[in-house]
């Protein structure tokens, strides 16, 4: 009994190990897109409740794993876009106003919040808002990216970048 276990074990440990054939072919190539980003322009007034949802484009699929980052156009400096990452925070002689969005699979929605009635503020803060939207897969959703960063990071030229209608 001992002998046919032990043949048994040899000839099991010699199949195994001489099985090897030559390589497959290689899979299909993989989509080399990385992220994708694209800009919205928003009013905010109180017939939108100072709030958007903007739909994610046709030819951005969104996962779970993904990461949503959502960027505010501050400023142009010397031809240089200023951008800062949502939510943003500014002190008014009102009170504290905030910019900030939360997001599903197929849209996200951008909108102000305030301890103050938002009606009473200057259109410099509710008109022709400009936001960034950039969709990242999550091996590369560092939250703290600045936006230039993000674009290099994701082979991403401004030319690159949708522009929603309004």
């Amino acid at each position: 009994m001992k002998k046919l276990f032990l043949l048994l074990a040899i000839s099991t440990s010699i199949i195994f190990t001489s099985c090897e054939g030559p390589s497959g072919p290689p899979g299909p190539q993989g989509d080399t897109l990385l992220g994708l980003v694209f800009e919205a322009t928003i009013n905010f007034n109180e017939a939108n409740s100072y709030s958007r949802l903007v739909t994610f484009p046709s030819n951005i699929v969104v996962y779970e794993s993904d990461v949503v980052l959502v960027y505010l156009l501050e400023d142009v400096v010397n031809g240089y876009d200023v951008w800062s990452q949502l939510p943003q925070t500014y002190f008014l002689n009102q009170g504290t106003l905030l910019y900030t969005f939360d997001h599903t699979l197929l849209d996200v929605n951008i909108f102000l919040d305030a301890n103050f009635d938002l009606y009473t503020l200057n259109p410099t803060y509710t008109d022709n808002q400009i936001f960034r939207i950039a969709i990242i897969p999550a091996e590369y959703g560092n939250a703290n990216l600045t936006m230039d960063e993000l674009m290099s990071s994701l082979n991403i030229e401004a030319s690159d970048i949708e522009i929603l209608p309004n």
